[in-house]
C-alpha cells in the first residue's frame, strides 16, 4: 500500500516540483530517514485560527518545553516556503491538524495534510467550527490537477478516519481545548518515545 502511495507522488508533477527532498527520503532506507528535529507540526488555515487556537497551542507546547513548528512563528523572510514545510513535517514526531470552515480552501494546507499522512505521522485532528463530514476538497482545478485533488481527498479521507477533538467556538472554551490537544499530544509523545524504545 505505502509503494503504491509513493508511486503515485513521484508521478504527480506538482509533487516533483517542490518535494526532492521527500522524494529522497522516500528512497532512502530507514536508518538513513532523518532523526526527528521537532515535536510537533501544527497544520492549520491561518486566515480561520492563527490568531487563535493554532498560536496558543503552540504558545501552551513551548511552555512544555516541546518543540513544535507553526509556520508564523519558525519561518524567516527569505526561507523557501515548500523545502522549510516539508522538511518540518518529516522531521516532526506528530502532527496536529486543525480543521476550519476555510481550510479545505487552500492548496497549501491540503498539501500539508498529504504529506502528513503520505509520510505515516501520528495525527491528533481538531475539529474547529466544522464536523469531519464537512470536510473535502474545495479548490478549483485550474489550480490543481486531478491527481493532487485525488491525494488532497485521499487525505482528508483517512483524517476523517482518525479520532479527533472538536471545538466550536460559540460555545466552547478555548483555553480547555488546547490544555486537552497538549495534554493529547504529550501522551502521543511518550508513547512514540516507548515504541522506539528510548523511554
Amino acid at each position: 500500500m505505502i509503494s503504491r502511495v509513493f508511486n503515485f507522488m513521484k508521478e504527480s508533477k506538482a509533487v516533483q516540483l517542490n518535494n526532492k527532498l521527500f522524494l529522497d527520503l522516500l528512497s532512502a532506507s530507514p536508518s538513513a530517514k532523518p532523526k526527528p528535529l521537532l515535536d510537533v507540526f501544527i497544520n492549520h488555515r491561518g486566515s480561520d485560527t492563527k490568531r487563535n487556537i493554532a498560536t496558543l497551542l503552540y504558545d501552551n507546547l513551548r511552555s512544555r518545553n516541546l518543540r513544535p513548528f507553526l509556520d508564523c512563528k519558525n519561518m524567516k523572510p527569505g526561507d523557501k516556503l515548500f523545502d522549510h514545510i516539508n522538511s518540518a513535517i518529516l522531521t516532526s514526531k506528530v502532527a496536529v491538524t486543525v480543521f476550519s470552515p476555510n481550510y479545505c480552501d487552500s492548496y497549501f494546507c491540503l498539501h500539508e495534510l498529504a504529506l502528513i499522512m503520505e509520510s505515516r505521522k501520528r495525527v491528533i485532528p481538531i475539529f474547529c467550527d466544522i464536523k469531519p463530514s464537512q470536510l473535502d476538497v474545495m479548490i478549483e482545478r485550474l489550480t490543481c490537477s486531478d491527481d493532487e485533488i485525488q491525494r488532497f481527498r485521499w487525505a482528508l479521507q483517512e483524517a476523517k478516519d482518525i479520532v479527533g477533538l472538536t471545538f466550536d467556538s460559540y460555545k466552547g472554551n478555548l483555553s480547555e481545548v488546547v490544555t486537552v490537544a497538549s495534554d493529547v499530544i504529550v501522551e502521543r509523545l511518550i508513547e512514540l518515545e516507548a515504541e522506539d524504545g528510548n523511554f
